[in-house]
């Protein structure tokens, strides 16, 4: 029989704690045992991003780490993200807004990545922001929509002045 371990950590502001084998992964944590099933998991390689959380707020890949290693750690998946009252986070908001959501699987990497992203640049430039999302994958069309979606977010969480990719163009 196979050795486990008990793993307590704060998942989205709440302490969690579960008992694992040694080489459960911290995605298989989240989705089978806690039930965040947020987050997704598409290469299992670490490669596509789409399984990205944040761990005491950076991003890292919750299919490449063991759950015991998170032992102690503050977990954010996406469905943390929003307010506790349901309100979505700008970054969230900023995706809908920007039809950056498109097939939805690769999102929730996107959200986690894109949230800390612009905790550390507030004001990316361009090439910041596709340096920033490089490590995530969408295979459905192409990353037009996340990117205005990276800006857009900046924008709402600078303050209300802020321009309307989203709409540029209407007229």
């Amino acid at each position: 029989m196979e050795e486990s371990f008990e793993v307590a950590l704060t998942v989205n502001g709440t302490h969690r704690t579960a008992r694992v084998p040694a080489r459960r992964l911290l995605s298989d944590l989240l989705r089978h045992d806690l039930g965040l099933t947020g987050t997704h998991v598409g290469c299992e390689h670490g490669v596509c991003g789409c399984c990205t959380v944040l761990l005491d707020g950076e991003p890292i890949r919750s299919c490449l780490m063991f759950a015991v290693t998170a032992h102690g750690h503050e977990i954010t998946t996406v469905e943390g993200l929003a307010a506790e009252d349901g309100t979505p986070s700008p970054v969230q908001r900023a995706f809908r807004e920007c039809h950056g959501l498109q097939c939805g699987f690769c999102t929730p990497g996107f959200l986690c990545t894109v949230t800390a992203l612009l905790r550390e640049t507030p004001r990316p430039t361009e090439e910041e922001v596709l340096e920033g999302i490089s490590g995530n994958l969408c295979r459905c069309t192409g990353y037009q929509n996340i990117v205005k979606a990276v800006h857009r977010a900046a924008d709402l969480m600078a303050g209300p002045a802020g321009p309307d990719p989203a709409r540029e163009g209407e007229g």
